[in-house]
């Protein structure tokens, strides 16, 4: 960023900066796309000591590291590495903390991908996993056994959107020398501060708010200085790297990343306030609403919201009268994934997948993605929707 200190500047400004340099680009704006595995050196020397700064492909290309670097700084890390995937940066994170025989702490509202690798690849390979309760706090001491090396945390939870104390957890971890982990995907470092909270390693599915266009699938593990060298060891020995084409995506994504998170906040909270005020609608599951569980740490901790949010449709309504609400809206598209400049919708059920906690809502539970369409146009959508469950009843 040229002669500019970093600090003097405000987070909207620095994010067009960060990851680029005119200079070393011979005065373009962007950095290029490097493509290659290859590396020539000069000399035996420096093919036998590796002088280049790039020595292979696996190793990362100017265009990766710009990303590096800016993600970095962005998160306030000391190091950052890429993945194909927001579940390949999971996997990244979990194999740096664990080995075998090692106990894991695992939230029972966690993303159901990072479930399935817990439950499946861990276990295969002699990592145990426990699940708690989200809302646990200073409860989850009871559950630390000797064996314990890895807290995950993911704030706010998945689907149904609690919010944890994550300073007092990652304090109660650190002092028995426990390693933290946050997917911290939802709010991303622009609203919440991972390591500035206390995370060893966090981590971003940047396929969503980063890439912002639904065309793209990345992750990102970022780690404080005590767990770099660790994390970093452990990327170099799966060369688990995303390609360039991806990255240059990612970066012209965060070039308008605060733009986007402060319209998408806008737009879901004003969604969300009309769908509050509605009959067919119990509860919202939002953090920025007092109905959410955990919004006063919300309050206290982070700095915005996203565009992704839930809801509790009023018991009365049934499968068939919610099918015709889903499949009737002409607007939210429906499928998985979020972040994108579209709104989409999902029916869910945690009910049978978790197990540390009781789901007991008997009302229809739907996900919004609010995307980047006149919120008149979403409301009107949702509104016909929401009047065609009553049809035939």
């Amino acid at each position: 960023m040229k002669n500019l200190n970093p600090e003097k500047l405000t987070l909207a400004t620095r994010l067009t900066q960060l990851g680029r340099s005119t200079q070393d680009q011979r005065g373009f704006v962007n950095c290029p796309v490097y493509r290659g595995s290859t590396v020539v050196f000069n000399s035996v020397e420096d093919l036998e000591h590796s002088r280049a700064e790039f020595a292979y492909g696996t190793l990362g290309t100017p265009t990766i590291k710009n990303l590096e670097d800016a993600w970095t700084e962005l998160a306030g890390a000391a190091g950052t590495v890429m993945s194909p995937s927001g579940l390949g940066a999971v996997a990244l994170a979990l194999m740096t903390t664990l080995k075998a025989g090692d106990h894991l702490l695992m939230p029972d509202t966690v993303y159901r991908p990072t479930r399935s690798f817990c439950d499946l690849t861990l276990k295969k390979f002699g990592v145990t996993t426990t699940y708690y309760d989200p809302l646990v706090g200073e409860g989850i001491v009871s559950l630390l056994r000797p064996e314990t090396t890895t807290l995950f945390l993911e704030s706010p939870g998945s689907q149904t959107f609690e919010i944890q104390d994550v300073p007092l957890m990652t304090r109660i971890a650190r002092e028995r020398g426990i390693k933290t982990i946050i997917d911290n995907t939802w709010a991303t470092p622009v609203f919440f501060q991972a390591h500035r909270h206390g995370c060893d390693l966090s981590v971003e599915a940047g396929t969503k708010y980063l890439s912002g266009h639904s065309d793209l699938l990345m992750g990102m593990v970022s780690a404080n200085a005590e767990t770099w060298p660790d994390l970093r060891a452990t990327y170099d020995s799966m060369a688990m790297l995303p390609g360039a084409e991806d990255c240059f995506l990612a970066l012209r994504g965060l070039r308008t990343l605060h733009i986007r998170l402060k319209e998408a906040e806008t737009r879901a909270l004003n969604i969300a306030a009309w769908l509050a005020e509605q009959p067919e609608v119990k509860t919202i599951l939002h953090p920025a609403f007092e109905s959410c569980p955990g919004h006063h740490l919300w309050q206290r901790d982070f700095t915005g919201s996203t565009g992704l949010f839930s809801i509790i449709l009023d018991p009365a309504f049934d499968k068939p009268a919610v099918t015709r609400l889903l499949d009737g809206l002409e607007l939210f598209g429906m499928g998985y994934s979020w972040g994108g400049f579209e709104s989409l919708i999902i029916p869910f059920n945690c009910r049978d997948y978790r197990t540390a906690t009781q789901w007991n809502e008997q009302g229809a539970t739907l996900r919004l993605q609010i995307g980047l369409e006149d919120p008149q146009d979403l409301i009107a959508d949702l509104r016909a929707g929401l009047d065609r469950l009553h049809v035939g009843g």
